[in-house]
């Protein structure tokens, strides 16, 4: 039976949101995203997080933030803290940490987010999704020097989530001088991809775990270009002035497309799909992004399709036989992509 708290998604519908009253047995007060209340039969409600499973995750959140270098709420607290600086932090480090809960089952764990501070600074933070010309701020605040904390722990299907962020940072210091760095405003794309893949996660300075860092500082760097804040936008700002130039055209090796066919990363909502709707849908993005680059001679594209029961790898292998035959197939990488992806190169 639902209750109070608990979060549901639509049924029939886009959407879902926290349960926030009973009216009957049969009709609940649904608040969304956006704090509207929306009357739903329960019946068109499908719980996806029991309320005593958030208070679960949020005591687990907790303790983990608590066992970080000495807890950074008694840090907070504390008015006689005293940051220890290193000669290395007087330059920027800023990382966001993925670490996987079962590293052995990288492909259906859950993970932990963190935010890794490498500085002697204090840094005001907002990370934000992006929503085509909006934005959703997810996680804002301010992190101590030279400390991590942890912002959330993520279920596989809200990793899409992270696709996109804008990322805003400033950093301070408190009653004592310091050099005064520009203020830090940068999209970042993650591609989801990545959780996927064994060598994405790393042994690193900050967790005894394997983890992903993506880096949104490094040593006064942003890590994309190589470039400060204000170096990139001044190179922005002579780019808009000069003409572009004509160039010469070197022709390269088309760079791997990898397509992920889990049906989770394909379609948001799976309600009514039976196993034989959701193959189809799968083999039909095959066959379109085949059809796509038939024409692009020597581009290799990666099917990511899982190991599961074999019936997907087995219907792509068969069509490529029947309507790509001229195409070269093998399995891809075990190293990038474990037991669960099929190579193709286009002939």
């Amino acid at each position: 039976m639902a209750k109070v708290g608990d979060r549901v998604r639509f049924l029939n519908s886009v959407g879902g949101g926290i349960i926030s009253k009973i009216i009957n047995k049969e009709l609940v007060t649904v608040t969304d995203e956006d704090g509207f209340d929306v009357p739903t039969l329960l019946r068109e409600c499908v719980v996806i997080e029991s309320a005593e499973e958030k208070l679960g995750v949020e005591q687990k959140k907790e303790e983990k933030s608590a066992s970080l270098s000495g807890s950074v709420a008694d840090m907070v607290e504390d008015d006689d803290y005293v940051p220890q600086e290193t000669p290395e932090g007087e330059q920027l480090t800023l990382y966001l940490a993925f670490v996987p809960q079962n590293i052995k089952a990288i492909s259906s764990t859950d993970f932990d987010l963190y935010l890794v501070n490498d500085s002697n600074y204090y840094l005001a933070y907002n990370i934000a999704e992006e929503r085509g010309a909006a934005f959703y701020s997810r996680f804002a605040g301010f992190i101590q020097p030279n400390t991590k904390i942890l912002l959330d722990e993520l279920s596989r299907e809200c990793l899409n989530d992270f696709e996109k962020l804008r990322v805003q940072f400033f950093a301070l210091k408190q009653e004592r001088s310091y050099m005064q760095k520009p203020v830090f405003d940068l999209s970042l794309k993650i591609n989801p991809v990545k959780f996927y893949k064994l060598h994405s996660f790393k042994e690193n300075d900050y967790f005894e775990e394997l983890a992903m860092l993506v880096a949104l500082i490094e040593k006064d760097l942003l890590p994309s270009k190589g470039l400060t804040n204000e170096e990139l936008q001044n190179m922005l700002k002579q780019k808009e002035m000069v003409s572009p130039a004509k160039v010469s055209v070197k022709h390269k090796q088309p760079e791997t497309i990898e397509v992920d066919l889990h049906i989770g990363q394909l379609l948001d909502n799976l309600s009514g799909l039976s196993n034989s709707d959701m193959l189809q849908y799968q083999l039909a993005k095959f066959e379109e992004i085949m059809n796509q680059n038939l024409k692009n001679k020597g581009q290799k594209i990666v099917f990511i399709h899982g190991k599961g029961n074999g019936v997907l790898r087995n219907e792509i292998l068969k069509r490529l036989k029947q309507k790509y035959s001229s195409c070269e197939a093998h399995d891809a990488s075990f190293l990038e992509y474990g037991y669960g992806a099929t190579m193709v190169k286009i002939r």
